[in-house]
């Protein structure tokens, strides 16, 4: 059984996320311009972006699939990583040890490979390297900086599919990663259609990873940063809206996990939420319940 099932805690977090986008200069401009990040240091060819000293968060490289490339969680040290290594082997999972070459590419410390079973490519990872010494800290376009630390980058979410391709996804999120489920979203949207998520953390930021239950051209829904004051979501709105970006979901508050945000979508087609406010989850979590509504009110598209 893993330290998951067992009911033991699993510290994970997101550590970086990233995309391969037919337009890097427009997807470089919305993460620059609207949402606020900083350059990181390059990755095998491809930028990076940051919202906090980390080396880098959001990795973005030229190709035509315009989805997530590959995402990686972070465990806090090498003991943490064989865990991780032995809980995927133990669901099934392929498992291959990064070499000293792959792990100095991705500036961590030690690394494993995994596919999800959604078929986007995992990485569990330690030790990830803070920006070089003169890198920009912060972005002057979120003046009071992004909810990070212990928490990790923010949040992804992304379409598993239905029936026994959500179960499936499910096992390697709780048994192979160590999540835990936070709750879940069952969304009627006709008499014999239901839509149904699965939240999970692990750490104290609500989720770290969700998983949407329906069959979708891409994998990846979007990816969420938290900002540490609610006035720079308002200006991110702004800009959005100044630049002429489909606003998919304009202000409001979600009913789980009580995030106020927006989202934008991304010339790629993925949503970039970016929120302030949401609730934190601790040990002794007792809210692992089925919610019926995306949000208390709020989140309606933003008509041109």
């Amino acid at each position: 059984m893993s330290a998951a099932a067992s009911g033991a805690q699993v510290h994970v977090e997101l550590a970086y996320l990233a995309v391969e986008v037919a337009d890097v200069a427009a997807t470089e401009a919305v993460l620059r311009d609207v949402v606020g990040l900083v350059p990181g240091q390059p990755l095998d060819g491809a930028s990076t972006w940051r919202n906090d000293a980390k080396a880098h968060r959001l990795v973005v490289r030229a190709g035509e699939r315009d989805d997530v490339a590959f995402v990686g969680f972070a465990v806090p040290d090498a003991a943490a990583l064989d865990a991780a290594a032995a809980r995927l082997a133990a669901v099934d999972a392929p498992v291959e040890r990064a070499d000293a070459d792959a792990c100095a590419e991705r500036r961590v410390a030690g690394m494993v490979r995994t596919t999800a079973p959604w078929g986007v490519p995992v990485e569990v990872v330690h030790g990830l390297a803070d920006a070089d010494a003169g890198a920009p800290p912060a972005s002057p376009l979120v003046p009071g900086g992004f909810k990070t630390g212990a928490l990790g980058f923010g949040h992804c979410v992304f379409m598993v599919g239905a029936g026994p391709d959500a179960d499936a996804a499910h096992r390697f999120a709780t048994e192979g990663l160590g999540l835990r489920r936070t709750d879940w979203l069952e969304l009627p949207l006709g008499p014999d259609l239901t839509l149904t998520g699965r939240f999970y953390h692990g750490n104290a930021r609500h989720h770290s990873m969700a998983l949407i239950a329906a069959p979708a051209p891409k994998k990846l829904h979007h990816v969420m940063v938290e900002t540490n004051l609610v006035d720079d979501v308002g200006a991110a709105f702004d800009r959005a809206f100044a630049a002429g970006l489909p606003i998919t979901n304009g202000l409001g508050k979600h009913d789980n996990d009580k995030m106020f945000s927006f989202y934008l979508a991304t010339p790629a087609g993925f949503q970039v939420e970016i929120g302030h406010g949401a609730r934190e989850v601790g040990p002794d979590w007792a809210e692992d319940r089925a919610y019926d509504r995306i949000s208390l009110w709020g989140h309606q598209p933003v008509a041109r």
